[in-house]
């Protein structure tokens, strides 16, 4: 009896604690369920209100828009006129020697026995710069020489004779006709004199023409021969010079801007790599035009410097004169695929836009070659952010003088 209620007791013991956790599995699950149904509600609400705030800020800038609240902004615009500038010409192209000499072989040639000068030395008028062996030579110049003595020796033994025989023609001892003969031997002694005086100074000339000299003073440029070397008349150009070290520009320039340009307009010649101006002279414009290319040459002489280099490029601006034309500031110039533009405001107010033509860039300013009258309001800054057609108001700022 007391096992059975024992037994019983401990059942009914079990099922109260299965029961009790039924009840809390129950419990969280609807606690989960009412946290998920205020998350959602608390998200619609949100989406709500924010499709609601937008929608209202769109109104109400349209309806300011509308009423025409919209602020038209404020552009400075200058109005450049027509003032006098300078008109330069850019161009660039190529250092040469203004006079090139080039220095060859004048005589028969030889073996070349001493160079005495390098590139970029300067040498004077008739200095040596290359000596030729002339051995052979010398052994000539010494018989020509001694065959003048034995001419000479020939000429005073006939004068001599001639001499003797005048003092016997008045005594009878000698005729008329010996006389001539001996007058002709005399003259005849005297003249070969005379040839082996010539065949000698011919002889000095032709060795004194185997050095290789300077034809005129100035700077030799370039050296194409070596001790040893076996020159003659066939051997081409052994030096380089340039008379005087002067120098010159050799510009290619559009058929238009040579047109500008004289004789004796000043330039500014700049070597490329290097920051110094050496002045200029325009010396020589082409008389003709390429068909091809449509341009001439202009040819500027600029002095020595040691800048210059022969066959090196360098940029060069010319000062054709002064012109009246329109100056603007730089920050008003744009540039597009199309060329050079400014923006301008018309009669209306609005933007418009301008294609015109650079001319000289000064410390001033710019000048505008072409589509400018002068008269237009056009914009200095922040092109960049307005469109043709936009709606400004303009402020005049005077124009630098």
């Amino acid at each position: 009896m007391n096992y059975e209620r024992k037994v019983d007791s401990m059942d009914s013991l079990a099922g109260s604690t299965q029961s009790y956790y039924e009840q809390a599995d129950g419990r969280r699950k609807r606690t989960w369920m009412i946290v998920a149904v205020v998350l959602i509600a608390l998200a619609l609400a949100a989406t709500w209100y924010a499709f609601n705030s937008s929608k209202g800020a769109a109104d109400g800038a349209a309806a300011t828009a509308a009423a025409g609240g919209a602020a038209v902004p404020s552009i400075t615009v200058v109005i450049p006129g027509r003032q006098s500038v300078q008109a330069a010409i850019s161009t660039n192209g190529t250092i040469a020697a203004r006079r090139e000499m080039p220095v060859g072989i004048a005589g028969e040639g030889g073996q070349v026995v001493r160079v005495l000068v390098e590139p970029g030395q300067w040498v004077g008028a008739g200095q040596p710069l290359a000596v030729i062996d002339r051995s052979v030579q010398t052994q000539q110049a010494a018989s020509l020489s001694a065959s003048i003595r034995v001419a000479q020796a020939d000429a005073d033994l006939a004068q001599a004779e001639l001499t003797r025989a005048d003092a016997l023609v008045s005594r009878g001892f000698i005729s008329k006709a010996d006389m001539d003969r001996k007058r002709a031997t005399r003259d005849a002694a005297n003249a070969r004199v005379r040839v082996a005086q010539a065949q000698y100074a011919e002889a000095q000339a032709r060795n004194g023409r185997l050095n290789i000299v300077a034809p005129a003073a100035g700077l030799v440029l370039t050296r194409q021969v070596e001790p040893g070397q076996i020159v003659g008349a066939g051997s081409g150009v052994l030096f380089r010079m340039a008379r005087g070290g002067e120098m010159e520009l050799m510009a290619q320039m559009a058929e238009a801007d040579l047109q500008r340009v004289r004789v004796g307009t000043r330039a500014t010649i700049t070597p490329v790599g290097s920051n110094l101006n050496i002045a200029g002279q325009v010396w020589q414009v082409s008389p003709i035009i390429n068909p091809d290319t449509r341009q001439g040459m202009v040819r500027i002489a600029v002095p020595y410097s040691a800048a210059l280099r022969p066959g090196g490029f360098a940029d060069a601006r010319l000062v054709s004169g002064t012109e009246e034309a329109p100056l603007l500031p730089e920050s008003a110039v744009q540039s597009g695929p199309e060329g050079n533009f400014v923006l301008i405001v018309d009669g209306k107010d609005t933007i418009q836009r301008r294609a015109v033509k650079v001319g000289t860039v000064t410390d001033g300013g710019v000048s505008i070659a072409s589509g400018l009258a002068g008269n237009e309001k056009v914009v200095v800054l922040a092109g960049a952010f307005l469109n043709v057609g936009d709606k400004v108001k303009p402020v005049v700022q005077k124009s630098s003088q």
